[in-house]
C-alpha cells in the first residue's frame, strides 16, 4: 500500500559519519521534525535529522492532509476532560501551527488549497455528537455555523462548518522543508534507524553511528524510549485512505462525520484532474482479524456512494490518542528536559505538528509559546486521562494474555502460509511469526521486541502488528514503527 502522495521520487541522504556533534539531533523526518529543525537551523543551531526510511514515512506522509481547525469532534472531546480555557488553548496551538504553515508554504511557492471544512452527522446519535462540537468550537472562539445541507451526495442531518481552512500535499512541504534545511546547514540522514538514546549529555546511537547532541527530539509518532511510559499513556490506532478518479468534480470542502464508522472525504489537485479522497475504518493497531477487509469496505462504499470511481491508490496511516485527550509535548521525563517529544496528535497533525515545531524550538532557544502550557508532556491535567489509561491498560493485559495463550495452542506445521498471509505458530515454547508474500516464506519470533507482546499478521499491510503499543514490522522482521527499536530475531 502506497500512499498518494508518497507516489512519487523521493530525496536520498548520506549516513551520518561516527562521533559527529550537533547542537540538536531530530528523530523523524516528518512534519514535527522537519518543522523544528527548520526553526532551529533559522536561529543559528547545527541541525541533524535522522530517519530510518525516507521523508514522511510514517504518518505526515499517510495523512489525509486536512490543515483545519474544525476536527471532527476533537473539540468537544477535550472539553468533556477539561476547562474552557484548556480548550483555548488547544484551539491556539492550532491556529498558531496552521497560520505558520499557510505562510511558510506561501513564501517558499507550495501549492495550497482553502477550503470550508464540515463536521456533519448522518444519524441521530451523529446529530448529538455533531451539535456538542458546535457549542464547544463557539465557546473557543472559532467562527463556525450550523448548516443543514451540503454538496454531499447523500442526506445529511446538519453539519458545522468552518470557511477558509487549508489542503495541501503534505510531501511538497516535506520536499521543501528538506530543501530549506539544507541550505541552512542542517543535515539530514535517510535509512539509518535510531536504536538508542543514551541520557546525560545524550548520545544518539543509530545503525552505523553514535552522534552527540546537546538536546534530542525524538519526533516519531510515540517515543521510541520506554522512559517517561508514553506507551502507556497512549493508544495506537490506524486508520485507511484511498483516492479515486471519478466522473464529474469531487466535492470541494473537506468533509469528516461525526458518525461511526468515520468517512472523511476531500479532493485534491493532480496533473490528470480533481481526485476524491476518502477515508476512515480506524481500529487498534494489531486488533483487527482482517485489515483488508476495512479497506475494502471502505472502496466499496466509495464507489457506492461516487458510482463510476476508480480507484488510484490505497493506503493507511497510524496515530496516537492520549489519554487525557491532549497532545503531548515537553521533556521525556521531568528529569531529562534535554530529550523532548512531541505525540498524541490524534489525527490531526498537519496542525499540532507544526504548533509542536513551533513549542519545542521556542524550549530549546529559551523561550516559551503562551499556549504550550496546556500541552506540556508532564502536567497536574493528567488526572483528567487516569480513567482511560487504566481501561486501555486493561485492554493492553488482555491481548498480552490472549496472544500468548493462542501461540501456546498453535502446533508447528511445514506447510507455509498462501501467499500474503500470516499466523503465529508454536516452536516448542517459542511463538513464531510464519508469514509468505511474494512467495517467499519467512520465520521469525512472533514476540514484539518491545514488551512482549504478541503480534498479528495484517493482510492488507503485510507486517506483523503489536496489539499492545503498536509497534509494526515487515514481513522481513525488520520495524517499521512504534516504540520497538528492534527487529523481530529470525526463527
Amino acid at each position: 500500500m502506497t500512499s498518494l502522495w508518497l507516489d512519487r521520487s523521493l530525496p536520498t541522504h548520506p549516513a551520518p559519519v561516527d562521533g559527529a556533534e550537533f547542537d540538536v539531533v531530530i528523530v523523524g523526518a516528518g512534519l514535527t521534525g522537519l518543522t523544528t529543525a527548520v526553526l532551529l537551523a533559522r536561529a543559528g543551531l547545527f541541525v541533524a535529522v535522522v530517519e530510518a526510511r525516507h521523508l514522511g514515512a510514517g504518518t505526515t506522509g499517510n495523512t489525509t492532509a486536512k490543515v483545519s481547525l474544525l476536527q471532527g469532534t476533537r473539540l468537544s472531546s477535550i472539553r468533556r476532560r477539561h476547562s474552557a480555557g484548556i480548550a483555548r488553548q488547544y484551539v491556539d496551538a492550532n491556529i498558531e501551527g496552521q497560520q505558520w504553515l499557510r505562510r511558510y508554504c506561501s513564501s517558499h511557492g507550495v501549492p495550497t488549497q482553502s477550503r470550508v471544512a464540515y463536521t456533519y452527522a448522518v444519524t441521530p446519535a451523529g446529530l448529538s455528537r455533531t451539535r456538542r462540537e458546535l457549542r464547544a468550537a463557539q465557546e473557543a472562539g472559532l467562527a463556525v455555523r450550523w448548516v443543514s445541507e451540503t454538496e454531499l451526495p447523500f442526506p445529511v442531518l446538519g453539519a458545522v462548518e468552518l470557511p477558509e481552512q487549508l489542503q495541501i500535499d503534505p510531501l511538497d512541504v516535506l520536499t521543501e522543508m528538506a530543501r530549506d534545511l539544507s541550505e541552512r546547514g542542517g543535515q539530514i540522514f535517510t535509512g539509518e534507524r535510531v536504536r538508542s538514546v543514551q541520557p546525560g549529555r545524550p548520545v544518539v546511537g543509530t545503525d552505523s553511528a553514535r552522534l552527540r547532541a546537546r538536546t534530542v527530539v525524538l519526533a516519531t509518532g510515540i517515543p521510541i524510549m520506554d522512559r517517561g511510559f508514553f506507551w502507556a499513556r497512549l493508544e495506537p490506532l490506524r486508520s485507511y485512505a484511498a483516492s479515486f478518479h471519478i466522473p464529474g468534480a469531487p466535492p470541494r470542502g473537506m468533509y469528516l462525520s461525526a458518525d461511526s464508522p468515520t468517512r472523511s472525504i476531500r479532493s485534491t489537485p493532480r496533473d490528470t484532474g480533481e481526485l476524491l479522497l476518502t477515508g476512515g475504518n480506524g481500529h487498534g493497531v494489531g486488533r483487527a482479524a482482517n485489515p483488508a477487509e476495512r479497506v475494502r469496505d471502505l472502496i466499496d462504499w466509495t464507489t457506492a456512494t461516487f458510482p463510476g470511481a476508480e480507484l488510484t491508490h490505497s493506503w493507511s496511516a497510524q496515530d496516537y490518542h492520549s489519554d487525557h485527550e491532549l497532545p503531548f509535548i515537553g521533556p521525556l521525563t521531568p528529569a531529562q528536559g534535554n530529550v523532548l517529544v512531541a505525540t498524541g496528535f490524534d489525527k490531526w497533525g498537519m496542525t499540532m505538528a507544526v504548533a509542536s515545531g513551533v513549542a519545542l524550538s521556542s524550549r530549546i532557544l529559551g523561550g516559551q509559546t503562551v499556549w504550550s502550557t496546556a500541552l506540556e508532556s508532564w502536567s497536574a491535567r493528567e488526572v483528567a486521562g487516569a480513567p482511560t489509561a487504566v481501561r486501555a491498560n486493561l485492554v493492553v493485559g488482555v491481548e498480552m494474555v490472549s496472544g500468548w495463550t493462542k501461540s501456546m495452542l498453535a502446533d508447528r506445521t511445514d506447510r507455509p502460509p498462501v501467499d500474503g498471509q500470516g499466523r503465529v505458530e508454536r516452536n516448542g515454547v517459542s511463538p513464531e511469526a510464519v508469514c509468505t508474500v511474494s512467495g517467499r516464506s519467512r520465520r521469525h519470533s512472533a514476540v514484539c521486541t518491545h514488551l512482549g507482546g504478541i503480534v498479528n499478521w495484517n493482510d492488507s499491510e503485510l507486517s506483523w502488528d503489536c496489539p499492545l503499543h503498536g509497534s509494526r514490522f515487515a514481513a522481513d522482521g525488520s520495524v517499521l514503527e512504534g516504540p520497538a527499536t528492534k527487529d523481530l530475531p529470525p526463527g
